[in-house]
């Protein structure tokens, strides 16, 4: 929420924010000239309080409501609550669940989801990979990346731009029928950085880890008494080998003796057949304990899906919650082998590891010996990026013991503390979600038009989406008369409520209609200048 609010305020907005009292950036919050609200519940009433108070057909005096709660059931609820309390109000919610958030605009209407994992996550994958030459960004409803042609995964949405072709890039093709260039728009990224598959422990690690040392020893001295057992059974008592080992495993083992013949040994053969029965009985008994503390200690879970051999050459990510998560996912998808690292065996990013057969290492990752069963030591990358900035200290300050060469990435809240630490120490870099995700809601909260520049060569190109005013010069134009050589490309058209990615030239744009463009700064100035409405 600080961040949030620093960059409302920064921008100029007049922010109530309602604050749990023990927050510790309750003071804080009301320094940056905020009016703070300190409650731990949020109430119709409160919201009154807050400005949220549309009655008579007039607007509240609230313009926007943002929700930042890690509990998505009680942004959803405050939502609704909202919404029915005015019906017109803007509503931009931070949601965890990313198929929630996907469902909100049925329940909500007019509403913007942020979700803090999906905006967070490609900077830290582009920290690991040292790939900054590509650009990650929401744009028509997907999820897109722009860079390099040989990084984006066939089929390319569009040609951004040619710069191989001389000194001056040639920038959005659209005259030519079949446009070429090195700079695209595309919906993922190949597996060009792909390295060796990091493989999970299976049930054959499982077994060894569970039959610990404790329990090879008690099998050796269960083992000797046999042993031991089978020797005197047959001097003794005169029985062939295989019956008196039978007999010597039923004593150890506690299955118990049966044969005649024993019975009429010696009484001190009878006294030794009985101690060696009761000593096997206690034997079996720690040895059950021995295996069933071992599963327990273990867990399954961490057993089974830990890291098998030596892995080499991959990123560790180390905390599975909603951004790790999303991490892993992405990762997965550029082929990458890594390993997550995480101590809670619920968090969502385990889960997600089970799903994609990624190896997990469940244990504390400020602690060396975790981190080597996670293969840090010959890591190309570690990702630091649990909830706790101290935690994640700790973690990059092992990695470094253990692999200085390793690139290392934390995830940091405190921003003073992520400068020093940067200065001072040498850890790599750092990076802070809310930082990541505050100029997205603030820009939702103003609704502002929110672009992202994608270089080319020299120059840039920028990529937004635009709506069509009543009344504007664009309104009744065909998408083939917006779009112009080298200066903008129509490339998305949303209708209503879907988007059209394959757009005919010859759709005519309607008042409300929004498009999604890539265009220079020129291009883009004449398209506002269209579709603004025009007033007297």
């Amino acid at each position: 929420m600080l961040r949030v609010v620093t960059e409302l305020v920064g921008s100029g907005e007049q922010v109530t924010a309602i604050v749990n009292p023990a927050s510790r950036h309750y003071e804080r919050i009301g320094e940056l000239g905020a009016h703070v609200l300190g409650v731990r519940v949020v109430s119709e009433a409160l919201l009154r309080r807050a400005g949220i108070d549309a009655k008579d057909g007039q607007p509240s005096h609230a313009r926007a409501l943002v929700l930042l709660d890690n509990d998505d059931v009680h942004n959803v609820h405050t939502a609704l609550t909202a919404r029915d309390m005015d019906p017109d109000l803007r509503i931009v919610v931070q949601m965890v669940n990313p198929r929630l958030g996907a469902q909100l605009h049925s329940l909500l209407g007019d509403c913007v989801v942020i979700s803090g994992p999906s905006l967070a996550a490609p900077a830290f994958v582009s920290d690991a990979l040292e790939d900054d030459e590509l650009t990650w960004l929401d744009l028509g409803g997907r999820r897109l990346v722009a860079g390099q042609a040989d990084l984006i995964r066939e089929p390319h949405l569009a040609v951004l731009a040619d710069t191989t072709s001389s000194a001056t890039p040639e920038l959005l093709p659209i005259d030519s029928t079949d446009p070429t260039g090195d700079i695209v728009l595309g919906t993922g990224v190949r597996s060009v950085w792909r390295t060796k598959d990091v493989r999970r422990a299976g049930w054959l690690m499982a077994m060894r880890d569970v039959f610990d040392r404790r329990v090879r020893r008690i099998a050796a001295v269960m083992a000797f008494l046999v042993f031991v057992g089978t020797l005197l059974t047959h001097y003794i008592a005169n029985i062939d080998w295989l019956r008196a080992l039978y007999l010597a495993l039923g004593a150890v083992t506690s299955a118990g003796i049966e044969d005649d013949r024993f019975s009429d040994a010696e009484p001190w053969a009878k006294v030794a057949g009985v101690v060696v029965q009761l000593t096997g009985i206690v034997l079996m008994a720690l040895l059950t304990a021995v295996v069933v503390d071992s599963l327990i200690g273990a867990r399954l879970s961490r057993v089974i899906g830990g890291v098998r051999g030596r892995p080499r050459n991959h990123v560790v990510v180390c905390g599975l919650g909603t951004v790790g998560a999303r991490v892993l996912e992405i990762l997965a998808e550029r082929g990458v082998a890594v390993v997550g690292v995480e101590h809670d065996e619920d968090a969502p990013g385990v889960q997600t590891a089970h799903r994609l057969r990624i190896p997990v290492v469940i244990g504390d990752s400020s602690n060396e010996e975790t981190l080597r069963s996670a293969g840090v030591q010959r890591a190309q990358s570690v990702l630091a990026i649990t909830n706790g900035d101290i935690t994640n200290l700790e973690s990059a300050m092992v990695v470094r013991d253990l692999n200085p060469e390793a690139r290392i990435t934390m995830r940091m809240f405190d921003h003073d503390l992520a400068q020093r630490v940067e200065r001072r120490l040498g850890l790599g870099h750092s990076r802070s979600v809310s930082m990541l995700v505050a100029p997205a809601i603030a820009a939702a909260v103003a609704n502002r038009r929110s672009q992202v520049t994608v270089p080319a060569g020299r120059r840039v190109l920028l990529l937004t989406e635009v709506t069509v005013e009543p009344g504007s010069v664009a309104s009744g134009l065909r998408l083939g008369e917006v779009s112009e050589d080298g200066g903008l490309l129509v490339l998305a058209r949303q209708s209503g409520t879907a988007w059209d990615w394959s757009p005919s030239p010859s759709k005519v744009l309607r008042a409300g209609d929004k498009i999604a463009v890539a265009g220079t700064r020129s291009g883009l100035a004449r398209l506002l200048l269209a579709t603004r409405a025009h007033h007297g």
